[in-house]
């Protein structure tokens, strides 16, 4: 009898202890908390270092609004330095992915590395929205296989779309006789990379149709701040216009600055200037009468504190390419997972992705709450660049005066006529 009550009472203190273990097991799992990991892929180190810096305090800013909450999901950021190179990016994004756990993929600088990433995107079905590398390499993978189509959107649109404004600039300011060029030669001069390439060719393109001989297709490597031998070609090539697109902070001073050594007699573009915020400081008023195709801050009240916030914090205000698009992009993806989480219940890769193939790709959600533009719109038409058009996705032609930028074109946003120095007349 002894024996049988001290077996029933093992079992009773037995079944007690599973049975707190199992509730402990499930109050646990109930109260676990709803992470959402997010990818930021960003240059933080090589020769856009400082690009990535704004990147990173854009974002951080946007999503520190919110307190890091989505619902009741608490956001949690990866940053993935990419070095402005596709081979460390790739392998920066695989540990992200295995490593970090993320469910969904943010921005990006380059084009290059936007290229090379589609393939870690589609392996994994991570869904990845707005990266900045807008060659046309991108779209034409994007439209190779239905696996490329992970990288959702892109945040900046194919230079063939945006790059057309220095033609109608250039034409309005030789049909108002404001600027008479001695010759109709171009030289073009980019970075190497493939948005150089992409956008150096477009442009030689378009400028061939208006009756421009291009006499020159030079390209540097990023980084690169001795162009003192190529800017000789283009100075003896007697070109009335030269220039090309840079992301590279010293490829971009030493262009401007080397080109005034050399005294070359042509009207300078220099595409991507304004991509960093301190850019007069490094390179004075030899920036003057430099061209640019650069995006610029509404005159909104939530466009202003955005930029007196990030001041107040680090120090500096922000570009409107390297910050305030960021920015924007950020609240975008916030509004879209915010009406993703209403409709499914939760956030994960497979959610996000349907929901924006079928609300993002079709416009039926945009955002209108823009720093830098006044609509971000994708549709079918557009994918996987945004909307260009007027009122949506456009970059005026601005020109550089004592480290102001004016608008020359559109007449819409103008504030003065192209200025042309003495020594391109």
């Amino acid at each position: 009898m002894k024996k049988s009550c001290n077996t029933l009472l093992f079992l009773g203190i037995l079944l007690l202890a599973v049975s707190l273990l199992v509730t402990g097991c499930g109050s646990k799992e109930a109260t676990a908390e709803k992470v959402l990991t997010i990818g930021i892929d960003l240059p933080l180190t090589g020769p856009c270092a400082r690009s990535g810096e704004e990147f990173k305090n854009a974002v951080e800013l946007a999503f520190n609004e919110i307190g890091n909450k989505i619902g009741d999901y608490t956001v949690k950021l990866v940053w993935i330095n990419d070095q402005s190179d596709p081979q460390v990016a790739t392998s920066a994004y695989e540990q992200a992915v295995q490593k970090d756990k993320i469910d969904v993929g943010l921005m990006g600088w380059n084009s290059s590395t936007s290229v090379a990433l589609m393939e870690p995107v589609a392996k994994y079905q991570i869904p990845h929205f707005f990266s900045e590398g807008a060659t046309d390499l991108v779209n034409e993978k994007w439209n190779s296989d239905e696996k490329y189509k992970y990288w959702m959107v892109k945040g900046w649109a194919t230079p063939e779309k945006l790059s057309v404004a220095y033609i109608y600039a250039i034409n309005e300011a030789i049909a108002n006789k404001i600027w008479v060029p001695r010759n109709k030669k171009i030289f073009f001069l980019s970075e190497d990379t493939d948005w150089g390439r992409s956008f150096s060719s477009k442009l030689s393109e378009l400028f061939k149709k208006e009756g421009w001989t291009v006499v020159g297709d030079e390209y540097v490597k990023p980084g690169d701040s001795d162009l003192l031998a190529v800017l000789t070609k283009v100075k003896n090539s007697d070109a009335s216009l030269y220039g090309g697109t840079f992301y590279s902070v010293p490829s971009q001073t030493s262009l401007i600055k080397q080109s005034r050594e050399l005294n070359i007699k042509a009207m300078l573009i220099v595409d991507a200037l304004n991509s960093t915020s301190d850019w007069y400081k490094m390179v004075g008023d030899a920036s003057d009468f430099v061209l640019d195709s650069a995006p610029m801050y509404r005159d909104t009240d939530i466009a202003k504190k955005f930029v007196a916030d990030y001041k107040a914090k680090y120090g500096y205000e922000p570009s409107t390419t390297a910050g305030g698009l960021q920015y924007d992009y950020s609240r975008f993806f916030i509004k879209m997972a915010n009406e993703c989480l209403k409709e499914n219940g939760k956030l994960d890769s497979a959610t996000i992705y349907q929901y924006a193939a079928e609300n993002l790709w079709t416009g039926k959600i945009n955002f209108t709450d823009g720093v830098v533009m006044e609509n971000y719109e994708f549709n079918a038409d557009s994918i996987p660049d945004p909307v260009v058009d007027a009122g949506k996705f456009v970059f005026p032609v601005v020109q550089y005066t004592k480290g102001k930028m004016n608008v020359v074109w559109p007449s819409s946003q103008k504030v003065m006529d192209m200025q042309i120095p003495e020594y391109a007349k």
